[in-house]
């Protein structure tokens, strides 16, 4: 809670829903008839074709909630005010690796959920941050490390949520989604202070500027371009994102 409510400001702004993202929740949601979105912040990728509550613990996100948004409670993932099987599904998207107990908090979700619960995070074990990604590769190198002790593996969820099925997440070149992996075909975003504070791994971060620095260099003089001349052309890029679903019955 302490983090998003230093941080939280101009996430309305700059972490808006990207829809070819959307879909694939909406997808991975399938006819769930009601929703809980946990870790909801500003109400990205909430369906508007069924009834969900939000929970979020930051009032600084909550007020960034639009006023068409669904409803939002102020509590934590780890202690959700609702009765056993209350919704249809449960989702939680790029939240999990903030809760202060991962697993009370899946168990939370399952507790709560009928059918299935939904979730998009990073898969430490998918060694795309750290191997495929120049921003990691060449500035920042201790996130991998940082992230592997906050992001829980595929197996510590199954652990609490059974069998999961699993979809890759690309990103796509344009991500309108401003989290660490979204501007990897626009490295010069990364220069941008209100973009990082929409990034909570750059609240992490120690000797930050003069890393930056560098990077605004490399790519003023050209050289952050011919190293990454084979990213030019892509359309999308796997860094390791992950859409999980358990089924409840």
């Amino acid at each position: 809670m302490r983090l998003y409510d230093r941080i939280g400001q101009g996430y309305q702004q700059f972490r808006r829903p990207d829809p070819r993202i959307a879909e694939l929740v909406l997808q991975a949601l399938g006819p769930a008839g009601s929703v809980v979105n946990v870790g909801a912040g500003a109400g990205s990728y909430e369906p508007v074709d069924r009834p969900v509550v939000a929970v979020e613990p930051a009032l600084t996100m909550i007020r960034q909630r639009p006023p068409s948004a669904a409803p939002a409670v102020q509590a934590s993932a780890c202690d959700l005010p609702f009765a056993d099987g209350a919704f249809a599904a449960a989702l939680a998207i790029l939240t999990i690796h903030h809760w202060p107990d991962k697993l009370k908090g899946l168990t939370e979700l399952a507790r709560v959920a009928r059918e299935r619960v939904v979730l998009l995070t990073w898969d430490p074990s998918a060694g795309g941050m750290g191997a495929r990604f120049w921003l990691i590769d060449e500035y920042f190198p201790e996130i991998p490390e940082i992230d592997r002790r906050i992001f829980p593996t595929i197996e510590d969820i199954e652990r609490v949520l059974g069998r999961v099925s699993i979809v890759d997440v690309p990103i796509p070149r344009d991500c309108s989604d401003g989290f660490l992996g979204a501007y990897w075909r626009r490295p010069r975003a990364y220069l941008d202070a209100d973009v990082r504070r929409a990034i909570s791994a750059f609240a992490k971060l120690s000797n930050v500027d003069a890393r930056l620095e560098r990077l605004r260099s490399d790519i003023d003089s050209g050289e952050w371009r011919r190293r990454h001349r084979s990213l030019l052309s892509a359309c999308c890029l796997d860094l390791g994102y992950r859409l999980i679903v358990a089924h409840m019955r």
